[in-house]
């Protein structure tokens, strides 16, 4: 797409709160059959003795929920891209099945990809308490300490709408919280199309480049940050990355050029639209969600855990790349690495062995 012609974008991916209600795509049901098809899986994997992590998509087959598995990658990339399934009962397995059985579910979706330098697939998004700046990334600014995006993820506060380093991110429900906790979803297409009829010229400012700073992910060698546009667009196919926390740590670093008042302009009316058009719910045990992060924003309200009552939020969060995926502007390369259609990118470098 050419930023001198922004245009609005038309399909299911540009859904509003009573469009998406409307639709019934995006939430599915697991029937009795296909949770045995499920726990057959599982059964012969544990019976194998194969680690989750060794896991391939051929050695947990789910033939009956092969077509629901189509529809919802389909949904996904096609649709409004946002996909709730319900059925599974954590209570069911151990720590060890559970992480099993999602995995296996996912790989039916997607490759996984690595979330950290160390090459983790699997991550359990809970309060991880005291010194998460120290593990994770932190660093000093005028107000005190900056957390890490990666930091903030560990913690029971806040998150502001975001999208995450690769196309599909999944999120199983493993515990709730006593209180608080509420997932926030926004279509980023709607949020582009509302910028655009309400202030056009903040919408072409997020398709140019903004600087993003790599704290609390790859190192990155020399490159501590990198260009990145919010907006793109690419063969009809539209991709949003979006984290203000990325922003924010980039212009704490002496050698980025300072954002302009425009610029920032344009990211607090993304971050207003996004509040004014997201769908709010709460995951209770067992709940998935897979989320198209070209398409869509996710945010978290804080959280009070209480373990001594059963009450820790947790969420068993997946990256997958699908075989399936956009091709995306050349411009998006800093993230994404490969912008082709088609093709295996997405998530976090590994750490160099010297």
């Amino acid at each position: 797409m050419n930023p001198l012609r922004i245009e609005p974008l038309c399909g299911p991916f540009a859904w509003d709160a009573s469009a998406l209600d409307q639709s019934g795509g995006w939430s599915v049901e697991l029937d009795a059959d296909e949770i045995t098809c499920l726990d057959d899986a599982l059964d012969t994997v544990v019976s194998r003795q194969i680690a989750w992590s060794s896991l391939t998509k051929a050695q947990f087959p789910l033939p009956v929920l092969s077509q629901k598995l189509e529809l919802i990658s389909t949904e996904l990339e096609d649709g409004c891209g946002v996909v709730s399934l319900r059925g599974i009962s954590p209570e069911r397995y151990t720590a060890d099945e559970l992480r099993t059985l999602w995995f296996g579910l996912s790989l039916h979706l997607g490759i996984p990809v690595y979330q950290n330098p160390q090459g983790q697939l699997l991550r359990d998004i809970c309060n991880e308490g005291e010194g998460i700046g120290k593990r994770y990334g932190q660093m000093t600014s005028r107000d005190g300490v900056f957390l890490s995006s990666r930091a903030r993820t560990a913690s029971p506060a806040e998150l502001r709408f975001h999208t995450d380093r690769a196309d599909i991110v999944g999120l199983l429900c493993v515990g709730r919280a006593k209180s608080g906790g509420e997932t926030r979803i926004a279509s980023s297409v709607t949020v582009h199309n509302e910028m655009i009829r309400r202030r056009p010229a903040l919408a072409a400012v997020l398709y140019a480049p903004i600087y993003r700073s790599r704290l609390g992910e790859e190192a990155g060698g020399d490159q501590k940050f990198y260009p990145l546009p919010v907006f793109g667009c690419r063969a009809g196919k539209f991709t949003s990355h979006y984290s203000r926390t990325y922003v924010e740590a980039a212009q704490l670093l002496p050698e980025v050029p300072k954002m302009t008042d425009e610029q920032w302009a344009a990211l607090d009316l993304l971050a207003e639209l996004a509040e004014e058009h997201c769908v709010e719910s709460v995951f209770e045990p067992g709940d998935i969600q897979f989320l198209n992060n070209h398409v869509i924003y996710h945010a978290r309200r804080p959280f009070i855990d209480d373990a001594a009552s059963g009450y820790k939020r947790n969420l068993m969060r997946i990256w997958l790349c699908p075989p399936r995926n956009r091709a995306l502007p050349e411009d998006h390369a800093p993230l994404w690495r490969t912008v082709e259609a088609d093709s295996l990118r997405g998530g976090i470098a590994l750490e160099s062995v010297p």
